[in-house]
Parts: structure tokens; C-alpha cells; sequence
């Protein structure tokens, strides 16, 4: 089985060294970034952690957490700080964004191992355990289909049954024109009659549900609705 993959985020280059060189020796792969600019441009779906710094330039280690969870590829990779801040308040703020775990310096590396070794195990338990959701998405409008939820940016909307199911058709098929009767069919499969103007009501309260999405779901008058990129 290949090493599990770490990536450290600080502007510390002897502390990233030292964090690396430790890691390393029990068996991690560690890669260092020296700020969330340089993190950002990497590929971090391939990371099973990250160790982020909290004080860093102009994207803190809080901004690029918030970042990360807002997107469905890296929302769940595990995410330890590392900070000088150890109020309560940022401790909170931590946890508060997703964060596993949120570590004060000066720490020692035997804790920090310790503290990764434990994130790692909790990680590879819930990817054994849970089977993987169906997640339908389009920036940050997102849709779990197992769950049925509908999140924008990040936070929870409530969505009738019509209503989702009607979001999730024209999100999984987007640019593609759904006539009314498409959308009856296969939406409304329990219903013996139900009129045109149904459709037309569902979709405009949809709209303002979704915010600054609602404007993606367009008419084309005379075929019906569908979902459009810009």
C-alpha cells in the first residue's frame, strides 16, 4: 500500500523542515508549501492531511480552510492548525470551520506525530465504513442525493421534494432543455394530473431559494427550462 500523503502549509521554512524530516520517518509522504498561495496551485485531492499554519500572508490558514470545505473535491480532506493563537475564540473559530484537530505552538513533534497518526486513523475508519455519497454540483451549489440536501456556499436550503428532484434533473444534465412534459414525467411519476402552470410555480420559488443561482435556471420559451453554465 503506497505512504499516506501530507501536505504542511507555513511560512516557517525550518519548522516545515523539521515537521517533514519527523513525518517522514514514520512513513508519511510530506510535501511543504510555504503559504496557502503556493498550497492553492497544488492538486490537494491527492493529500490524505493538512497541516496548516493559521498566520500566514494575505490567506490565512482559516481563509484557505474555509476555501477548501466550500469545494466538493477537497471539502473532506482532514485539516490540522498550527498556531501561535491559542485563544479560546480561534480555537473555536477552528473547529467552527472543520478542522480535526488545532495544535498550539511551541508543540512538541512526538504530539504532532501522535495527533496525525490519530486524524489518519479516523479518516481511513469513515472511508472503510461509509459508502461514498452521489453529489451532484455546479460551483457551490451543491446537491447530495443520498442525503437530500441542497447546500449554497456552504449552507444548508430547504428544498420541497418536487422542488429537488426538479434541481437535480436540470443540475445533473446541465445546458440540455427539459420540455414541461420531460420534467412531468419524471418528477411528477406519482401524480395522475398535473397541470403545466404546477411546473412554472416550482421553478420560480426554486429560483429564489437557490440565490444567485436561481438566475443558471433559464426558460426557453416554447421548449421549457434548463440549467446553464454562465
Amino acid at each position: 500500500m503506497d505512504n499516506q500523503r501530507i501536505l504542511v502549509v507555513d511560512d516557517e521554512e525550518d519548522l516545515c523542515e523539521i515537521l517533514q524530516f519527523n513525518l517522514e520517518n514514520e512513513g508519511f509522504d510530506v510535501d511543504v508549501a510555504n503559504s496557502a498561495e503556493e498550497a492553492m496551485k497544488l492538486d490537494l485531492t491527492k493529500y490524505e492531511l493538512l497541516l496548516l499554519d493559521v498566520m500566514m500572508g494575505e490567506i490565512s490558514g482559516f481563509k484557505m480552510a474555509n476555501m477548501l470545505k466550500k469545494e466538493e473535491k477537497t471539502a473532506n480532506i482532514p485539516i490540522i492548525f498550527l498556531t501561535a493563537r491559542d485563544t479560546e475564540n480561534d480555537m473555536l473559530t477552528g473547529f467552527n470551520i472543520g478542522a480535526d484537530d488545532y495544535i498550539s505552538k511551541p508543540f512538541s513533534i512526538r504530539e504532532v506525530v501522535a495527533r496525525v497518526k490519530a486524524v489518519v486513523r479516523r479518516r481511513d475508519a469513515v472511508k472503510a465504513a461509509k459508502p461514498k455519497d452521489e453529489i451532484v454540483q455546479f460551483e457551490t451549489l451543491i446537491i447530495n442525493v443520498n442525503h437530500k440536501k441542497t447546500l449554497v456556499d456552504g449552507e444548508e436550503i430547504s428544498l420541497t421534494k418536487k422542488e429537488f428532484e426538479i434541481l437535480k434533473l436540470l443540475l445533473s444534465q446541465r445546458e440540455r432543455v427539459f420540455s414541461r412534459e420531460e420534467i412531468l414525467t419524471r418528477v411528477w411519476t406519482d401524480e395522475v394530473y398535473v397541470l403545466d402552470r404546477t411546473i412554472d410555480v416550482n421553478i420560480t420559488r426554486l429560483r429564489k431559494k437557490i440565490g444567485p443561482y436561481g438566475k443558471n435556471i433559464v426558460t426557453r420559451l416554447g421548449f421549457g427550462y434548463c440549467f446553464e453554465n454562465n
